[in-house]
């Protein structure tokens, strides 16, 4: 996650008591960010440099499962463009906002997997990502 999420998730998460309180507390964190000095909230590392390396380098260390990233678009744009996203779970809520960031700014190559339709009528769209 970016520094933004981080900074918004640590002030809410360590005092929830929610169903997923637990889980989110105890799973571990990585906070990619070269401002960031400090992590507070358990189970968080920070990494800092080379956004390419350090997923290079998490990816390599997790080959047996896999890594989640959670933030916002920024972020998320970093992310696409070190090409090391092997498959993108985009959920889309029914709001119409008018504007907002673009999340992908040039053509992708993905492939559909499978779509799940919510109750409160978000969709979330599996895609596989191709080099």
């Amino acid at each position: 996650m970016g520094a933004a999420t981080y900074a918004t998730w640590a002030g809410f998460w360590p005092t929830s008591s929610g169903p997923f309180a637990k889980p989110m507390n105890d799973i571990p964190k990585v906070v990619f960010s070269d401002s960031l000095e400090s992590a507070d909230w358990a189970e968080t590392t920070i990494v800092s440099g080379d956004l390419t390396e350090a997923v290079t380098r998490l990816k390599q260390e997790h080959s047996g499962g896999y890594l989640l990233a959670q933030g916002g678009a920024r972020f998320a744009r970093s992310l696409v463009k070190t090409g090391l996203i092997d498959e993108y779970r985009l959920v889309i809520h029914p709001v119409v906002l008018g504007s907002g960031e673009r999340l992908f700014t040039a053509p992708l190559t993905i492939e559909p997997i499978s779509t799940t339709a919510f109750s409160g009528g978000a969709v979330a769209h599996v895609f596989a990502a191709h080099p």
